[in-house]
């Protein structure tokens, strides 16, 4: 027994050294704050398998495996000791008639898992999977099935040899598997014995095999993110230059979260089935794989992978990491994203207009411009470039006004005092060029001493929101829809409900990013029928525009046309949106499939109901 947990414990440590090496050499990251909420992450995502359970059979049988496994623990320990002398028990725990029962069930539970992940895996056969190491997923449910079938020979063997410390009733299995157990003694001593070794083959193969996850995702889960989802971490462009990081091209440069990262995928092909680069052809298996260049650009920083993983990898943070060193570092980025990079950089908005035409949409509006030393609004409406720039995108910002006149809130905007957020630059990984509007913008409204921000796009809403404040900015900032929704609750506005059956697109940045989902279906309500598609709410699937893809071509099926294919499968006539990009993307795809939809921001549909 001495030698084999010897050799077993070497060849685990020594893996176990190589990788906590690797954690040690790579950069840091701050992860220690919100100790509660790592907490509540433990106990709901890890023990209570919550991410798992967003897809019932699958969540099932791993909850089945995992939660026998949480519970057979003690048996571990009882088999080592019964290895080195037979007649040696668990103080107390081994005697109790509860606990063997306890064991039985979940060696019945995990059976069960094993059978269930087979036909998963075999039978039913997911295309999630396509890349997967299926050979080594086969060896693991082979392990773990000798590991629950040797303890079960192991207690019945024990009680027909009469070893048993506790009562034999109450071990229902074992006790029924007791009768067809040849030389009781003898084959106590082997499936104990064969029961250790199986234990220790798994200790010893863990580390080198991709069910490192076992021994990792806890602590990933602990670590990852609690607050402001939507935010990435800033680089550091004041540490000297051998401390500056930007971005990632070797290992060396992850992060120690990016690190644990890798350690913790389990290859369930989860990331890559709502990936919706994966979904329209875009992007060969995600899975098992490294990341090829093509594959870094393909990503729409959506959240959907992050939101999917059970064991919270923050794969956009990779990815933008990857971006980072590739556009800051190498220059080498896609062509037709040049001239976005460009004018976002000199003029200020990615669609290369002159500054002084941001508030030319508002002129007819009778809008409060904000200038320098007056008093601030109640409100500060961002506009942002999108509806300053673009004609369709500009509607919904014409209908807010509108809303916020009628119900009269005190707002304004800044005007030519607006600039880009710096969004687009840092999503494709320009992560200077974000930060110096950053430091900009945060001056500006630091200045005008702005405290509550309303804003039309959910991707200036997440920069204001969530990112600013690593900047000096903290200000209350919320999505239009939210007021709006709010000033209907309050009787300030007062729709007229028509027939018309709506569906509504959930941006990824507002409900996925931001848990903005509620509002803008209220709104939907208040003005006609909801119909929803089936990927919705913290689910959706992206409309194609976001990590910047607004100014990228697609090298598969167009994301757009695959979403207004699911919107016009509703039979809706209406595809409501609550983002300006959503807004663009979504007409053109509606445009290049011929579909007969209209494509429209809820504060117009709000604004039409009351005109009516």
């Amino acid at each position: 027994m001495a030698a084999a947990l010897a050799v077993a414990g070497v060849l685990f440590a020594k893996r176990a050294l190589f990788l906590w090496r690797l954690v040690r050499k790579a950069k840091p990251t701050e992860r220690f704050d919100d100790i509660p909420g790592r907490v509540e992450n433990e106990v709901t995502i890890v023990l209570g398998q919550k991410k798992l359970f967003q897809r019932l059979l699958p969540g099932v049988m791993h909850a089945l495996i995992f939660w026998g496994f949480i519970v057979l623990l003690p048996t571990i320990v009882m088999a080592l000791v019964g290895a080195v002398n037979r007649d040696w028990s668990f103080p107390w725990l081994g005697a109790q008639g509860w606990f063997m029962a306890l064991v039985d069930v979940f060696i019945l539970s995990v059976l069960t898992g094993i059978v269930m992940a087979v036909w998963i895996r075999k039978v039913v056969r997911p295309r999630r999977f396509d890349g997967s190491h299926l050979g080594e997923a086969d060896l693991i449910l082979a392990l773990i099935a000798l590991v629950v079938l040797t303890l079960l020979g192991w207690h019945a063997s024990r009680i027909a040899a009469g070893m048993n410390e506790w009562p034999a009733g109450a071990s229902f299995l074992s006790n029924w598997v007791s009768g067809a157990i040849p030389f009781p003694r003898v084959s106590e001593r082997f499936f104990n014995w064969a029961h250790v070794l199986v234990i220790l083959t798994f200790l010893v193969y863990l580390p080198y095999s991709k069910h490192l996850h076992i021994a990792t995702a806890a602590i990933n889960v602990f670590f990852s993110r609690t607050r402001n989802r939507g935010r990435l971490e800033p680089l550091r462009f004041d540490v000297p230059d051998d401390e500056m990081r930007l971005g990632v091209n070797t290992i060396e440069q992850l992060t120690w979260k990016e690190m644990v990262d890798s350690f913790s995928c389990t290859e369930c092909g989860r990331c890559q089935d709502v990936c919706p680069a994966y979904n329209t052809g875009e992007l060969q298996p995600i899975v098992g794989n490294g990341v090829p260049e093509e594959m870094v650009w393909d990503c729409v920083t959506c959240g959907a992978c992050v939101h999917e993983c059970p064991v919270s990898i923050e794969h956009i943070d990779h990815i933008v990491d990857l971006r980072r060193d590739l556009v800051m570092m190498q220059s080498s980025f896609p062509q037709e994203a040049e001239s976005m990079l460009r004018d976002v950089e000199r003029i200020g908005n990615p669609w290369g207009k002159p500054q002084g035409d941001r508030a030319s949409w508002a002129e007819d509006l009778g809008v409060r411009v904000l200038e320098e030393g007056e008093e601030p609004p109640e409100i500060l409406y961002w506009v942002g470039c999108a509806a300053a720039y673009d004609e369709r995108a500009r509607v919904a910002a014409e209908s807010t006004v509108k809303l916020l006149q009628k119900a009269g809130v005190d707002f304004a905007i800044l005007g030519a005092r607006e600039s880009c957020t710096g969004d687009p630059a840092r999503r494709m990984g320009n992560e200077y060029v974000f930060q110096a509007y950053a430091e900009q913008n945060v001056a500006t409204l630091n200045d005008a001493r702005v405290t509550k921000i309303v804003a039309s796009c959910p991707h200036c809403l997440n920069s204001l929101g969530k990112e600013y404040p690593d900047f000096g900015g903290q200000y209350e900032v919320m999505h239009h829809t939210q007021l709006l929704a709010e000033l209907v609750r309050d009787g300030m506005l007062s729709p007229a409900r028509g027939e018309s059956e709506i569906t509504y697109h959930d941006s990824c940045y507002l409900a996925r990013h931001n848990d903005v989902r509620d509002e803008p279906r209220e709104l939907v309500a208040a003005v006609g029928k909801p119909v929803e598609m089936p990927r919705n709410g913290k689910r959706t699937f992206c409309c194609g525009a976001g990590g910047a893809h607004m100014w990228m071509e697609e090298r598969g099926t167009p994301i757009n046309e695959e979403r207004v294919r699911e919107a016009s499968e509703t039979g809706a006539e209406t595809l409501a949106v609550a983002c300006p990009f959503c807004t663009v993307m979504l007409d053109d795809g509606v445009r290049s499939m011929g579909k007969q939809l209209r494509v429209v921001d809820v504060s117009t549909l709000l604004v039409e109901s009351m005109e009516d």
